[in-house]
């Protein structure tokens, strides 16, 4: 188990909703994800997206390692509907060195570009830093996935370079691009998340009419 109290406790933001991942949240997280271009760079289960049973082999699987305390996997609903609309995760908890990994992030496709990322990473990051007092939050991606790691580099997370096969896939190897952000930088990060959610038009995020 991991030696960090209250992991995954819910987290709320004006877009978007983060809470543990739970057996009812299957239905709606199924249609959210039912799109083969958003999986196609989830090594794990590149299939899961195709039929009910092979989504509900990647719950169990989610379910199961948040149980056995080695992940932390969320659920992230529309804030105004309720509705799930993607998943995320902690995982590669290291409580000793104070360092985790987000990864395992996707959304459904109508919820790109709408501020629902951007808030999940700052929520995700903030309970990191400022809850868990992480040092080091680790983000890793397909190498050849462009979308996700223009993503990365506009939290802005620092790229660290590529570690070439570095993982077994269905079709092959993949190298893997690796991003951090660590504590020092944290409050940089923090701003720059904030300041493209008011962009969004979020008024949670909205600079105060008096400051500077």
């Amino acid at each position: 188990m991991t030696a960090w109290p209250n992991l995954r406790g819910r987290m709320e933001g004006e877009v978007v909703v983060v809470e543990p991942l739970a057996p009812e949240h299957e239905p709606g997280l199924f249609a959210a994800g039912h799109d083969r271009e958003m999986w196609t760079f989830l090594t794990a289960s590149p299939d899961a997206y195709e039929t009910r049973e092979r989504f509900h082999r990647w719950m169990e699987e989610a379910l199961a390692a948040s149980a056995a305390g080695t992940e932390a996997a969320w659920a992230i609903l529309s804030r105004a509907s309720g509705q799930p609309i993607g998943s995320t995760r902690y995982m590669a908890l290291r409580p000793e060195h104070r360092g985790l990994e987000v990864g395992w992030t996707w959304l459904g496709r109508s919820w790109w570009r709408t501020g629902a990322n951007v808030e999940t990473k700052l929520l995700l990051l903030g309970r990191a830093f400022e809850q868990l007092g992480c040092e080091r939050v680790e983000l890793k991606t397909d190498a050849r996935n462009a979308r996700s790691r223009a993503a990365l580099e506009a939290l802005p997370a620092r790229f660290e370079g590529v570690h070439r096969r570095h993982m077994k896939v269905p079709n092959g190897w993949r190298d893997t691009a690796w991003y951090s952000v660590i504590a020092p930088e944290w409050p940089g990060v923090r701003s720059a998340l904030r300041e493209r959610l008011a962009r969004h038009g979020t008024t949670a995020y909205a600079r105060p009419a008096n400051r500077d």
